[in-house]
């Protein structure tokens, strides 16, 4: 079973919306990814402003930084 994700990120980052694309492929096969946007929380905005988009896991509190690719994902949720 995969665990379950956050992706932390923003409107208008692109960065974010190519990770949000890629992680698509994962959604499609059961991930459960919840999109977080740092600027609603200004705790998320100071620890991840500089960072995203970053991937949690739920489960672990577990981050993969960008940039990542599937391969890393795949390894980051096992």
């Amino acid at each position: 079973m995969l665990p379950e994700c956050q992706l932390f990120g923003t409107l208008g980052c692109h960065l974010c919306e190519v990770a949000e694309a890629m992680l698509m492929e994962f959604v499609e096969r059961g991930l459960l990814v919840e999109l977080v946007d740092i600027a609603e929380d200004e705790t998320w905005f100071e620890a991840y402003s500089l960072r995203i988009p970053v991937l949690r896991r739920v489960d672990t509190g577990a981050e993969l930084g960008w940039p990542f690719n599937a391969d890393e994902v795949v390894a980051f949720l096992r």
